[in-house]
Parts: structure tokens; sequence; C-alpha cells
């Protein structure tokens, strides 16, 4: 082994916009390919410091603390993205928005946000690769893999927390574009049943009507066009419960099209007959108050051309 490959200290100095998150969560991003129990054994047996000191694994970091790393072997065998691979080189092409402190995507359908249960990467690996640069790239929110849309990244931490606080604060618009079974009554415009995980016997985790011990959940509705044996409607989810919308969409006798958990299939083998491929949930736009420009933004992503031909083969009511 040569001396220059010989692992050396680390030295990392927080910044304002690392400030504030717990060290072992700021060390699990930062040194990739260490394991996590080694991390809390380095803590543990204090070859992590904080300017000199020993710490623990819940000490919350401050500006411009300094982190010594005590020589260890990182292992080089992280899975890297390939730019070169289609369906990351195509995400540049489905960014709607950027500055310094956000990326807004119109994901595409059957991409998950993130990699995991079988998936080597997601959205958030591929967004990492194609900006190598930039230090930090969170997702601020998720969708399904199925739903396409408007999705926010976060490029800052500082970022992160302004619009996580926004989410709690319900301040973030997100509207969603379906086209659902049947004639949707334009006098519903509220969906309120109570939603609760549930867990079949085959393994697959599925979202329920349950207005006892479900949580309380919110879609608001508004007809978009009716057509022959369906309706296009726009949701507006007050909640973010998983699968909200399809579910409270499914409760009202109006699945949406192709959708693979809570669909109808006469009318799924119809739509797929006039060339829907995927389910017809769409995050068509979002808006929140961007800190730095100080004002409220609204980003819209359009509906990609196969969604399109798919109304246009529709007969409008």
């Amino acid at each position: 082994m040569t001396e220059s490959s010989k692992p050396q200290v680390r030295f990392y100095t927080i910044d304002s916009d690392e400030a504030g998150q717990r060290i072992d969560n700021y060390l699990l991003k930062t040194l990739k390919g260490v394991p996590k129990s080694m991390i809390y054994r380095l803590l543990r047996k204090g070859e992590i410091r904080v300017n000199k000191k020993r710490t623990k694994p819940e000490y919350k970091l401050n500006d411009e603390d300094v982190i010594r790393v005590a020589p260890i072997r990182i292992s080089e065998k992280t899975d890297t993205v390939s730019t070169q691979l289609n369906v990351v080189s195509n995400l540049e092409k489905q960014i709607l928005f950027e500055d310094d402190m956000y990326i807004v995507l119109n994901k595409p359908s059957g991409m998950a946000v993130h990699g995991g249960s079988g998936l080597s990467f997601g959205v958030i690996e591929a967004m990492r690769a194609l900006r190598p640069k930039t230090k930090m790239l969170e997702l601020v929110h998720r969708l399904d893999r199925d739903t396409s849309g408007c999705l926010v990244i976060a490029k800052k931490r500082s970022a992160l927390r302004h619009l996580h606080e926004q989410l709690r604060n319900k301040q973030v618009q997100k509207f969603y574009h379906a086209l659902v079974k049947g004639v949707w009554s334009p006098k519903l415009t509220r969906v309120t049943e109570g939603l609760r995980k549930n867990d079949l016997k085959s393994g697959e985790r599925v979202v329920i009507v349950d207005n006892i011990k479900g949580k309380e959940s919110e879609t608001r509705y508004k007809v978009l066009q009716q057509y022959q044996g369906a309706t296009l409607v726009r949701a507006f989810p007050v909640t973010g419960r998983t699968h909200q919308i399809r579910v409270h969409c499914q409760c009202k006798g109006h699945p949406i099209a192709c959708d693979p958990k809570y669909g109808a299939q006469p009318f799924d083998d119809e739509m797929k007959d006039i060339g829907l491929k995927r389910l017809f949930l769409h995050a068509a736009s979002i808006e929140f108050y961007h800190p730095k420009k100080e004002e409220r933004i609204k980003i819209e992503a359009p509906l990609e051309p196969a969604l399109n031909n798919v109304l246009k083969k529709l007969t409008k009511v």
C-alpha cells in the first residue's frame, strides 16, 4: 500500500445551511460507503470529534463546527448512476424550474423518487449524478412511482426546511389531474374519508377507507371535462396521505384509469384499448412561497403527449 492510498484524517467545517441537523444524519450522508454501525462505533470511541471534543450521535451541529474523522477506509464500491443511461439523461429535459435553492422536475411515470426495494436508483440518485458539484440534493416531498408531474428537490438545507414548514402549515398548493371512471358530479367537491394502511396476506400494502381508525384526510375536487364514460378532474389534496387521491376517487365509485391497486378492470381495458399504458394521475402544478424571491411561485407541468392523445380519443359531453 502506498502512502497516498492510506486512509487520511478528514475535516469538515459546517456552514449555516448544514447547521441544525444531527451529526449522525450528517455523517451518514457525507461518508458515503461507511456502514451506519461503524459511524456509531467511531462516535462512541471518540474517533469522530466536534471542535476537538467527544460527541454523541444526537448532537445538533452548529455553524462553523469542525468535525474531525479519524483515518478510516471508505469503500469505493458505491453504486454510481451512469449519466449515459437514457432514463437519467432524459431527466435533464424534464426540469421545469431551477435556481440555487430548488429544482422542480416533471417526473416521468414509472420512475420511483428514490432507489430501494429492488431498484438500484430513482429520481434523486439520478439527479445527484447529473449535478455532481451540487453539495446537497434532497427530495422535498414524494410522488408515487406511477404518478407523473411536479416534484421539488432542495439544493440547500435551509430551502428544504422552508418548504417542509410550508407543507406542515398547508401553505403549499399541489393540483393533480386525474382521468376517472364514470360521470363525476360537479356537486362532489370534497371527499373526507379517513384512510388507513393495510397489509394484505400477499405482503402487498394497500390503503383502505376507515373512518374510525384511519387518519383524517381531505381531497377537494373540480370537474375539468366530462367525457362519455369518464371524467377529467382536478384534485387538491389538503392532507398528504399515502395514495390519498387514488383511494378517495375509488371510494366514490370513480377509480382512476389504469390504477394497478385501486382500478376497475373493464374501464381500464377500455382505456388501454385507446392507448393508455399508465396510471392517469399527474401532478399538474405546485405553488409555494420562495424564500429568496420573497414571493409565491407557481410551476406547471404539462401532460405528456401520450396522455393528451388518450383525451383526444374520448368523446366530450
